[in-house]
């Protein structure tokens, strides 16, 4: 919506004035406002709907802008005394829209001196601006969140590594599962990963041939950033615990993932359950095979650092038949 106003005043130079200010204005959207000596209006074009009331037959910064910019205009005007001198200032309007007047003195072929103020919406700059340092703000919080992360799985695989080349090959699988979910999570703009994709990308690598052992069921939810990282952990701990100790494509039963909602401390929650099925239930597992299969980091991960991460539970289960985990904790870490 464009406003605009001459006076006699301008006298012959409003054509040139048309001529020299129209383009910029088609350019940069920009508002002109072309004044005396003594403030008086001379030309004004292209206003800002938000002021556009004030127009009238003799409009001033008063009542176009309202007492607080135009005292603010004033001071700004008032310290500008030689030809060439320019100053700006920015006001927010409405609380999300934000201009900035820009004020020139300069000189007008036969008509002396006069003030130039210029008027840039700035709203959608500055909306970016603001959009960006919390942005950066995001990013900090996570990488810190996730050094942090990294700095316990370092710790905690040295702890339980007897060899470096051990410490090595467990260190490099369990940074690459953070990757796998971190990039899901950015693909999101950080809202989170979905549970099905979760699975599936913290499990195809070990089974290129085989996806089908892994059957995923039940409520495909959102999971925050912060599950979705350590859920990814627990998945990593326990495909590759499937592959490395377990019977999965020897016997081929499948495991089962399984996501659903239930009730939980009065609250609701969502219990993710994995339930793998081992070589022969008449073989059975010795007492020393089960504590092998459980005296490792994965096992402090699954019982420990996960359901800790997300305020809940966990069950971590090896019978002479099937391994299974079960985690329960609150929808806040879920959503649709």
């Amino acid at each position: 919506m464009s406003h605009q106003l001459t006076w006699k005043q301008a006298g012959e130079s409003d054509d040139k004035l048309r001529e020299f200010f129209m383009p910029a204005l088609v350019d940069l959207g920009a508002s002109v406002i072309i004044q005396d000596l003594q403030r008086d209006y001379l030309f004004v074009t292209n206003l800002p709907p938000v002021w556009s009331a004030g127009l009238g037959n003799a409009p001033s910064d008063l009542s176009l802008f309202g007492e607080d910019i135009a005292e603010k205009l004033r001071l700004l005007k008032d310290g500008i005394a030689e030809t060439g001198e320019k100053s700006h200032l920015e006001v927010t309007v409405n609380a999300d829209l934000v201009y900035e007047f820009r004020v020139q003195a300069i000189n007008l072929t036969g008509g002396g001196r006069h003030l130039v103020t210029t008027i840039v919406d700035r709203s959608e700059e500055r909306h970016r601006e603001r959009l960006l340092r919390a942005l950066l703000r995001e990013v900090s919080h996570r990488s810190k969140n996730l050094l942090a992360i990294i700095q316990s799985i370092a710790l905690q695989t040295a702890r339980y590594s007897v060899t470096l080349d051990m410490f090595l090959n467990k260190f490099r699988g369990r940074l690459y599962s953070l990757s796998q979910s971190q990039d899901l999570i950015t693909d999101s703009s950080w809202r989170g990963a979905y549970f099905y994709e979760l699975v599936q990308q913290q499990t195809e690598k070990y089974l290129p041939e085989n996806a089908h052992l892994v059957r995923v069921s039940g409520d495909n939810v959102l999971l925050t950033p912060n599950a979705s990282l350590h859920l990814g952990l627990a998945l990593h701990e326990l495909i590759v615990n499937a592959v490395s100790h377990g019977s999965l494509v020897k016997n081929g039963r499948a495991i089962m993932v399984n996501c659903h909602r239930v009730q939980a401390n009065g609250q609701d929650s969502l219990e993710i359950r994995w339930e793998e099925g081992l070589v022969s239930p008449a073989r059975g597992l010795t007492g020393h095979e089960d504590e092998m299969l459980k005296a490792h980091f994965g096992s402090t991960v699954l019982e420990r650092v996960v359901p800790a991460s997300v305020n809940g539970k966990a069950r971590y289960q090896i019978s002479h038949d099937r391994i299974t985990y079960s985690l329960v904790f609150p929808m806040d870490h879920a959503s649709e």
